[in-house]
Parts: C-alpha cells; structure tokens; sequence
C-alpha cells in the first residue's frame, strides 16, 4: 500500500500507537505461572477496547487446516513465531515472544517484541538484545530509492555478526489494507537488490534470529514455527511507513 493523503497517515499512526499501548499492557501480564491464554485474553480485551479489531483472529493462510484461532501469537522458547496460546504456563528462564496485529479505521498495524520471564540466561537476554537492534539497524536504512535489499543485507551482516542465525523460511511483508501485501521483506540479501522503496510505502520489518543454526519446522499444528535445534528464537517487529528523509515508526 501508498499512502499519501495526511489523514490516512494520521490514522494509521493513531492505530499503531493505540497496538504499541495495547502490547505493553500484553508485556506486563507475562509472568511466571501466567497461562498463554491469558496474554491471549488480555490482548483481545485492549484492541477492542480502543476500537479495534484483532487482525489476526479467524486469520486463515494458505496451507493451512484451520483458521488461527487467537489475536495474540505466543511464541515460547523454540517457537519463532505464530505459535497458538493456550495452557501453557509460564515458568521463570522462559522467553516470549509476542506479536499482534489490528485492524483500525480501514487500516492494519502488526507488532511484535520478544521479553523475558523472570531471571532469563545472559546468552538468551543477548539474543533478544541483538533481534531488538537488527530491526533498529533494518529500519535505518529504509529511505526513498533504496532496496529490499538494503533492509536485509543490514540485518544479516549484524545478526550474523553477533554469532546468530537469520531465519529463511519467514519475512517481514507490505501491510496497510491487509495483514500481508506485497513485497516481501527478507531478514537476508545482498543490498542494491530487490524491490524499490517509495515515499507512502507502508512495511513490516520483523527480524527472526536463532541460537546456533536458523533451519525451522511447522509444528502439526500448521501454524507454529520452531527452531530445529530445540534452541531459543527471539522476533521484533515494527510498522512502519517510508516518507522523504526515511521511516517512520507507526507502531510506537
């Protein structure tokens, strides 16, 4: 999606900053002994309470058997994302990942962090601290003129840098007036290559990094992702939309 009009700009970062607040309420519950349904219930609760809709309920992707089910994906330890809540109990040393996306006034916003549960590994609370950056140094180089490209050689070079694998199988994507539009936005690449960027283009940039090898799996679900390895994976995520002098970023 373009955007030009200032008021669709306007309202589109009204639904990312209200998403942004909503997560940090979603951040706050994540506790020891709490049930990923109730990080589910809490999410839900706040989007539809600022006027939202949950963008990624009843969400149904190609090739899979059901629809998703929740407005929260929760994605635990080995689980790189879209991991489905519910039972499952927090236990201190975990860490989380937390993405949501909502639909609000026509437009779409996704976000995503990845946190810790009580008193976490130095080299897990570093993994979460290198994904946080890549997508800092990921959305620096976005700029009219610029590639895809660009977006990924700068992520890969730092992540891999830091001794961690980038994650193939999975990108971050246009979005706007739907959860995923064109193009797709790889973690990885060589930079001066792919899709160019242009004023009004509105993206979600979500670098997915692993402990030791990056090689992932569907779970029999359809819907969860997991390292190979049984190691952590951490994800950050941001809207953003490309204007004159870079980005700006919607979500928060």
């Amino acid at each position: 999606m373009i955007i030009s009009r200032a008021s669709d700009i306007d309202m589109l970062s009204e639904g990312g900053h209200l998403l942004a607040l909503v997560l940090n309420d979603v951040v706050r519950e994540t506790k020891p002994g709490i049930k990923t349904k109730h990080l589910d219930e809490v999410a839900e609760r706040g989007i539809r309470k600022v006027g939202g809709t949950p963008s990624f309920k009843n969400y149904k992707t190609r090739g899979t058997k059901i629809s998703y089910p929740a407005s929260l994906c929760v994605s635990v330890n080995d689980e790189v994302v879209h991991a489905i809540p519910g039972e499952k109990a927090l236990v201190s040393g975990d860490i989380v990942g937390l993405d949501i996306g909502m639909k609000y006034k026509g437009f779409y916003t996704d976000m995503a962090v990845t946190v810790g549960v009580g008193e976490i590994e130095k080299e897990n609370q570093r993994l979460i601290d290198v994904t946080k950056k890549s997508l800092a140094l990921g959305i620096s180089v976005v700029r009219p003129c610029a590639r895809v490209g660009d977006i990924g050689a700068t992520i890969q070079k730092y992540a891999e840098g830091e001794r961690f694998g980038v994650v193939r199988e999975l990108v971050g994507h246009g979005v706007g007036l739907a959860v995923h539009e064109e193009p797709e936005i790889p973690n990885w690449g060589r930079a001066g290559t792919g899709h160019e960027l242009v004023e009004g283009m509105v993206l979600a940039i979500e670098p997915m990094l692993t402990i030791g090898l990056p090689h992932v799996k569907v779970s029999r679900d359809g819907w969860a992702w997991k390292t190979q390895s049984g190691k952590p994976a951490a994800h950050f995520e941001h809207t953003i939309i490309i204007t004159k002098t870079g980005a700006k970023i919607i979500t928060q």
